[in-house]
């Protein structure tokens, strides 16, 4: 049986690696969703870049997209189909309505023919953790893209360091998937209530031939955000095209030739 879940809570209150967990745990097909939240004057909701979903795809290879129609007939009919829908909700989803969802997030869900069984609000419900769920009355967001950008590793270290210990504003929250020259990427995630960051390994590894192709971002929510700044200090720690192609050539050089027989 298709089930289908919606799972809110405040930015970093942990929904991802909860649901990261839920879907590991399910031996069927799985796909997944993230709604953005509404916004709210002087609450802003931070723009995801997709960073949420090319985590877990990179995670759980087989998870579908639930945006997507491709295959949607096999999809649709497998007997243990699990979906989750993951949304960025300042507030708790209960209200007036008779199954708690309000009228926007309704629409949103109703567009794409998902109807959720469970419904669960970090913060509320008792099977899902509290300890970060933080109670937001201002917050700003900023939002960067850095498609086909390669960190120098130390430069990423230091950057990161001084990001999340106020060098740039108050940040609350920072998430952020970056590329390495030795073709690796990093989900970085942290958030005020923790005692250190997340730097997390994708499994998938980019080959040395020029710019990687994944998607790369960085998100940051606080208050008094100084961007400049943080867009100044990024492209300092960026590698250009010279140096990443020797990083890339040395990679090169260490790989077996297939032509060569093994001795």
């Amino acid at each position: 049986m298709t089930q289908t879940w919606l799972i809110s809570g405040p930015p970093g209150c942990g929904k991802t690696n909860w649901i990261l967990n839920a879907l590991k745990s399910h031996a069927g097909p799985c796909g997944y969703l993230r709604l953005e939240g509404g916004s709210r004057p002087g609450l802003e909701q931070g723009r995801d870049s997709s960073i949420d979903w090319n985590w877990l795809k990179d995670q759980i290879p087989q998870l579908t997209d639930l945006r997507s129609n491709e295959d949607s007939g096999d999809y649709e009919q497998h007997e243990s189909t699990f979906k989750i829908v993951e949304l960025s909700q300042f507030q708790t989803l209960r209200g007036t309505e008779p199954d708690g969802v309000n009228t926007i997030v309704k629409a949103q869900l109703e567009e794409l023919n998902l109807k959720p069984q469970r419904i669960r609000h970090f913060g509320e419900d008792p099977e899902l953790p509290k300890g970060d769920t933080l109670d937001y009355n201002t917050l700003e967001s900023l939002s960067i893209k850095l498609n086909q950008k390669v960190w120098d590793p130390n430069s990423l270290s230091s950057f990161w360091f001084e990001l999340v210990n106020g060098a740039y504003g108050d940040v609350y929250r920072a998430k952020a998937l970056m590329n390495l020259p030795d073709g690796r990427a990093f989900y970085c995630n942290w958030i005020v209530t923790q005692k250190g960051s997340q730097f997390l390994p994708l499994n998938a590894v980019e080959q040395p031939n020029g710019r990687p192709k994944r998607q790369s971002a960085l998100v940051l929510q606080g208050k008094a955000l100084n961007g400049l700044d943080v867009q100044s200090t990024i492209h300092d720690c960026l590698l250009n095209d010279d140096v990443l192609e020797m990083h890339q050539a040395q990679r090169r050089s260490q790989q077996p030739n297939p032509y060569q027989p093994a001795l």
